[in-house]
């Protein structure tokens, strides 16, 4: 009985040289379509599907393969008495191979100002139909939907004459994966509830890591197909080794906040807390107050830059340990100076107009947790002055630098800050005054006439008590406590100017 390999391809790299092997391993090639008329066209013996059905294409293509004498040579059990004598009598053949991969529905949808027809037409409904039919019944059957496997089917082919069921069981996998996949990115673009009933999402896979968090922890990153582009999933690595599980849970975080500004500006992160954020009229300056901001922390820290690097800039980071430099691009001189290090990672991401996610996930122990993400900023909020004294103008620039910092900061969070810079950073502690300290003994002496932002309510007066013992001469706070009244007439007993925005800031 003559063997049948059943090829319907979308991507049809390698296709031809797989078909050319088959057909002198002596197998009959079926196919449709593109692919039928690829073949035929380099010379390739076909049998058309519909030859095999006895039925034409229909529906502008959307019915060919829909066909019991295809799927019952998909799914019939070659060692099944039964199973053969109904195929005999039906006259239907078995299929040992089956190729083949689905119509570019993501490449479709990515299209700008693609149209829901278009859209609708590329979800392919034979291609999984045949894949799955075949997967189900790998025992017996081989389905292939990645060409990178091609090889691999065909060395065990040449060498055996059929393939191994442990590789037939992996290949049915990987389809029950891409059907899957395919699945969730349609049924992503159809709904449009916030929180449906269930959730679906892929993530592919993007590098194996060396290790997790811990060298006996074993990980690796996965990317989010048509996820926010303003991440380390779509950053472009130009110089340096790979990036390390800690490198991308750092180097998320100091994006976050570098987003936050327009004017040049620089941050510093350590185990995803800032430890330096500065501004400037240039990106070099901006930098300097990053560094000024905590010289001893920024020792091994990844670095975000919301400007192109320039030399002047390059020359003071080459003068560091950094593990990560990211920003929108470098200038040739910049990579001159950097790339000399051999090790450090130089990233660049495309700031402008980067699409964002539009929901968080977090895992946890049984489950995802799916939220908006925190974009609520200084332009946003319901700003109050509280107190008989309102800040002064540099008051005004300190205190939205703070607001900016202090929600990308664990909580509880302090953040004390001059109209540029930040002076100290007190985070994820368990009591607000105990954060405060923190950032009052790293600021010292700057603390005097600084801003502090806090990234919820004051749940007593202490914290004001200890600002002003520090220096402290304006707040920013959102307010809310059944206490807020304590926390004004402390301020306005020091002459500290207080300013509520209502809106909170956890981050855990």
């Amino acid at each position: 009985m003559t063997k049948r390999a059943l090829i319907s391809v979308s991507n049809k790299d390698g296709i031809l040289e797989f078909a050319k092997e088959l057909v002198a391993l002596g197998y009959e090639i079926l196919s449709t379509g593109g692919t039928k008329k690829m073949l035929q066209d380099n010379n390739v013996a076909v049998t058309a599907v519909d030859e095999v059905t006895k039925f034409p294409e229909i529906l502008d293509g959307r019915v060919k393969t829909l066909n019991p004498m295809i799927h019952g040579g998909l799914l019939g059990k070659f060692d099944d008495a039964s199973h053969q004598a109904q195929m005999n009598e039906h006259g239907i053949e078995p299929i040992e191979i089956v190729c083949v991969n689905l119509y570019p529905f993501v490449e479709t949808i990515s299209k700008p100002n693609v149209t829901w027809d278009d859209a609708i037409e590329n979800i392919d409904i034979g291609g999984p139909t045949m894949l799955r039919s075949a997967a189900k019944n790998h025992q017996y059957v081989t389905v292939i939907v990645d060409s990178n496997d091609y090889v691999n089917v065909l060395e065990e082919l040449k060498a055996q004459g059929a393939t191994t069921i442990e590789t037939r069981r992996k290949l049915a996998a990987k389809v029950f994966r891409h059907t899957a996949a395919y699945d969730s990115y349609i049924s992503n673009y159809l709904t449009e509830e916030e929180f449906p009933e269930s959730l679906t999402m892929t993530y592919e896979l993007k590098q194996n890591l060396r290790y997790g968090e811990n060298p006996h922890q074993k990980a690796a990153f996965y990317q989010k197909r048509l996820g926010s582009e303003f991440s380390l999933a779509y950053a472009t690595q130009l110089h340096g080794k790979e990036l390390s599980y800690n490198n991308i849970q750092d180097g998320n975080a100091a994006l976050q906040i570098v987003k936050e500004f327009e004017m040049p500006a620089a941050v510093a992160v350590k185990h995803m807390n800032p430890c330096g954020v500065g501004t400037g009229e240039t990106l070099e300056e901006a930098f300097d107050k990053a560094y000024e901001a905590d010289s001893t922390s920024i020792f091994g820290g990844i670095i975000a830059l919301n400007m192109e690097v320039d030399a002047a800039t390059a020359e003071k980071l080459s003068h560091i340990f950094l593990e990560i430099i990211i920003a929108p691009s470098f200038s040739q001189e910049a990579l001159d100076i950097l790339t000399k290090k051999k090790n450090i990672r130089l990233l660049t991401i495309p700031f402008e107009q980067a699409k964002q996610d539009q929901f968080n996930v977090v895992s946890v122990e049984g489950g995802l947790l799916v939220q908006e993400p925190d974009r609520y900023g200084f332009a946003n909020a319901d700003i109050k002055v509280v107190t008989d004294r309102e800040p002064t103008a540099q008051e005004w620039e300190a205190l939205q630098l703070g607001w900016a910092v202090v929600k990308h900061v664990k909580s509880n969070a302090i953040v004390v800050t001059d109209s540029q810079m930040t002076l100290g950073v007190g985070a994820g502690q368990m009591n607000r005054v105990g954060a405060a300290k923190i950032a009052f003994e790293q600021a010292g002496e700057k603390a005097k006439g600084a801003a502090l932002a806090s990234d919820a309510f004051f749940p007593m007066n202490d914290t004001v008590e200890a600002a002003a013992a520090a220096g402290i001469t304006a707040i920013i706070q959102p307010g809310g406590s059944i206490k807020d009244q304590d926390s004004i007439d402390k301020a306005n007993e020091y002459g500290i100017a207080m300013v509520f925005t209502g809106v909170r800031h956890f981050k855990h």
